[in-house]
């Protein structure tokens, strides 16, 4: 039983590297040689949010460390982020940070950038 839970632990740390930085990394080379914008936001908004993610793991981490399933979460949440099937990257972008980015004008609209109305 010991041989099979030292497995599952191993299994279970090498899920993170590979479900949050080695499948995304692949997936994001495959959608920049794609013609498809689709894939592109996809995966520009999943490295925002992983960023986001980091970020605030790096803040929070002395809370963080004691809530022992934290990883596992973490786990679950960046793997709904990642998986095609579910595009939570794109989903969450769409629905959450596009608007506050809006309602903050953190990115100016174009429009005003050239002061034309036109881009160049």
């Amino acid at each position: 039983m010991s041989k099979l839970w030292t497995l599952l632990t191993h299994l279970h740390s090498a899920a993170g590297p590979i479900m949050m930085l080695l499948y995304p990394l692949y997936a994001s080379v495959v959608a920049i040689e794609s013609p498809s914008k689709e894939d592109d936001e996809q995966w520009l908004a999943y490295w925002i949010l992983y960023s986001f993610l980091t970020l605030t793991e790096i803040v929070l981490q002395p809370l963080l460390e004691w809530m022992p399933i934290w990883y596992t979460l973490k786990l679950l949440l960046v793997s709904w982020l990642v998986l095609p099937q579910f595009r939570g990257a794109a989903f969450i972008y769409q629905k959450f940070v596009r608007e506050k980015i809006r309602k903050y004008a953190i990115i100016k609209d174009r429009k005003s950038a050239t002061g034309k109305g036109k881009i160049k």
